[in-house]
């Protein structure tokens, strides 16, 4: 079992939570169950069947996106974070 950080904007529609035990064996199946336990999420994190652009997932201090994305392995103990862009100011 792995566990994902959820930040604060998102942790409403997690349950409040700021860590959540998962399973899977890739990145995408770990969002799999994490959006199977908390529905509310996945409009957050997906557009349609894809990772929306502002969302950053990062495995230990990776980010997918230079890995394998999605297919991104996973093993049991590993932890994950939701990274949001942060974007605006003058």
């Amino acid at each position: 079992m792995a566990t994902i950080k959820i930040p604060t904007p998102l942790r409403p529609y997690a349950g409040n939570n700021a860590e959540i035990e998962v399973n899977g064996e890739t990145v995408g199946a770990i969002l799999d169950d994490l959006t199977g336990q908390f529905p509310e999420l996945k409009t957050h994190l997906y557009n349609g069947g894809e990772l929306r652009n502002f969302v950053n997932i990062f495995l230990g201090d990776e980010d997918i996106r230079y890995r394998d994305g999605l297919d991104t392995d996973v093993e049991p103990g590993d932890k994950l974070r939701i990274v949001p862009s942060i974007a605006g100011g003058c």
